[in-house]
């Protein structure tokens, strides 16, 4: 039978567990009220890549009497996520803290804060450098007599799923770090398979992006060279085994 000092630590754990995702829905509705009023500004923004490379004369066009209006609030939802990531981070952090040890949570810091800004730079890059080739390319590439004319809710599902592609792919240096740390492989074994992760991350690109050889090697090119930045920082995180017989060495030589 389960005794009440064992199923205490585990309420405890669940109670803390709710607080922490209450704070974060309301975190995030709290954005979002403050972004609802300038949805359509937020949308011509993002839709900015797309208009500036359409024909004159064309527009993007809505299918639905109600996609006018729900597009743009989908939108600001997605943004208000987008922007809270920083705080959704930092609650999960403050959940599984009490866990590490205080070494470990040295090492975590500048996981947390570069996850973070990789995040934001995949998404930059999606939108400032790849979107304009993209878009330039497939708008041009258009049989004669073919009126372009996108729907604005395809366009967005569109957009949103290559801002989380480059998002979660500019993360390579920290999942490779967290490889490293929980011994999963090493930086020696990463750069003898570098062919194969080159070949790997063409493979991705040509998954995640429009059927256009710019878009894919826009992804790939970037992956590769995070690679190599993941790789070298690895080098400064050991695996967590050592550190975990390191700090039990140490206690004991304190006694």
């Amino acid at each position: 039978m389960t005794s009440v000092d064992d199923t205490q630590p585990l309420i405890t754990h669940l109670v803390e567990l709710r607080n922490r995702l209450l704070r974060s829905i309301i975190f995030v509705a709290v954005i979002f009220v403050a972004l609802v009023y300038f949805s359509n500004e937020i949308y011509n923004f993002v839709a900015a890549p797309l208009t500036a490379n359409l024909p004159n004369g064309s527009s993007m066009i809505a299918t639905n009497i109600a996609t006018p209006f729900f597009t743009p609030i989908k939108l600001t939802g997605v943004v208000a996520i987008f922007i809270s990531v920083p705080f959704l981070l930092y609650q999960i952090w403050a959940f599984v803290a009490p866990a590490l040890y205080q070494h470990e949570k040295r090492l975590i810091y500048p996981l947390l804060f570069s996850s973070t800004l990789l995040f934001y730079l995949g998404v930059a890059f999606a939108y400032y450098v790849v979107f304009p080739l993209v878009f330039s390319f497939l708008t041009k590439t258009a049989p004669e007599g073919v009126s372009i004319a996108t729907d604005i809710s395809s366009y967005l599902d569109f957009v949103l799923t290559l801002f989380l592609a480059f998002g979660i792919c500019f993360e390579v240096p920290v999942a490779i770090i967290l490889l490293c740390w929980t011994g999963v492989t090493t930086p020696e074994d990463l750069k003898a398979k570098r062919p194969y992760i080159i070949v790997g991350a063409f493979f991705i690109g040509m998954l995640l992006t429009p059927p256009d050889v710019f878009s894919q090697t826009l992804l790939a090119i970037p992956m590769c060279l995070l690679f190599e930045v993941g790789v070298f920082c690895a080098r400064f995180y050991r695996p967590r085994e050592e550190n975990e017989t390191t700090q039990e060495e140490n206690n004991t030589s304190n006694h």
